[in-house]
């Protein structure tokens, strides 16, 4: 029996029961169930390697991706490199976000001097660029994936605070809150029980979306020496081992850039498509 084609309307009306922000989460999810599987799915060592098999191409036998400088299999230390790498984007986010809603709620919730004594503390802070904020916090401290993640929450807490502190303005006047106020709610209720939960969507939606930019940050720490020290495998970190290869083996010193790419543009699809559903802090962090 042959089979027969669906009406492109109906078809239209399936293919939207898949949402797009199942789609865009399966793909934030890829590199993270990659990181955990990485000792069954890496061919090789990350840390071994053999001089005669240096920086072979990729295709080349037994080495899908090739070799870095030392002869070390690629795909292994890619997939090694997932874990520290996404440790220091996903990891600062969860700390930002969790110290910038508390800071953005008191702002918010407080009074005319702690409001102003807050956002000031903040705007100092948020005045610097990212970068070079990431790069004089983590120059302070020994180069490791503890002083990325302290850097970075560093950086990314201003912004998240904003988010929140915007959102919890909208609301401190509602009819909702006053209630509580008048029925004697303390302080803590008043913001786990209230404010959390109109504030926590918002913050997180926006907070995913600056873990793409996390894991760029965190790679040019590596990049710079600040970040994850070789020879732990980090994307940043072999991006910088194999920058000296980058004339006579293009393809294989862009391997690593390509990753920290792909990476951070699935997890900024994943923040752009859950954005219109919750609503959109951009503007409030800007």
């Amino acid at each position: 029996m042959t089979a027969q084609r669906l009406p492109d309307g109906i078809a239209r009306t399936r293919a939207r029961r898949i949402p797009a922000v199942a789609l865009a989460a399966a793909g934030a999810l890829l590199p993270v169930l990659l990181a955990v599987a990485a000792p069954l799915l890496a061919p090789a060592d990350p840390s071994a390697g053999q001089l005669a098999d240096r920086l072979l191409d990729p295709g080349s036998a037994g080495h899908l991706l090739g070799t870095d400088s030392q002869g070390r299999d690629l795909l292994s230390r890619l997939l090694w490199a997932a874990r520290p790498s996404l440790t220091a984007g996903l990891l600062p986010v969860a700390v930002a976000g969790l110290a910038g809603a508390l800071v953005g709620i008191a702002a918010g919730l407080g009074g005319r001097a702690t409001e102003q004594a807050l956002l000031r503390t903040l705007d100092v802070l948020y005045a610097f660029p990212g970068v070079l904020l990431a790069i004089a916090v983590a120059t302070l401290l020994t180069p490791g994936l503890g002083s990325t993640v302290l850097a970075l929450s560093v950086v990314l807490t201003p912004a998240v605070a904003r988010v929140a502190f915007t959102e919890t303005r909208r609301i401190r006047s509602a009819e909702f809150l006053e209630a509580a106020r008048v029925s004697g709610a303390t302080w803590p209720a008043l913001v786990l029980r209230q404010v959390l939960p109109v504030v926590a969507p918002v913050v997180l939606v926006y907070a995913t979306s600056l873990v793409g930019l996390a894991i760029v940050y965190a790679a040019g720490l590596s990049f710079l020496g600040l970040g994850v020290a070789p020879p732990a495998p980090e994307w940043g970190a072999m991006l910088d081992e194999l920058r000296p290869a980058l004339f006579t083996h293009p393809w294989l010193a862009a391997i690593p850039a390509l990753v920290i790419l792909a990476v951070s543009v699935l997890f900024n699809s994943l923040g752009e498509t859950l954005r219109p559903r919750v609503g959109d802090g951009t503007e409030a962090a800007r």
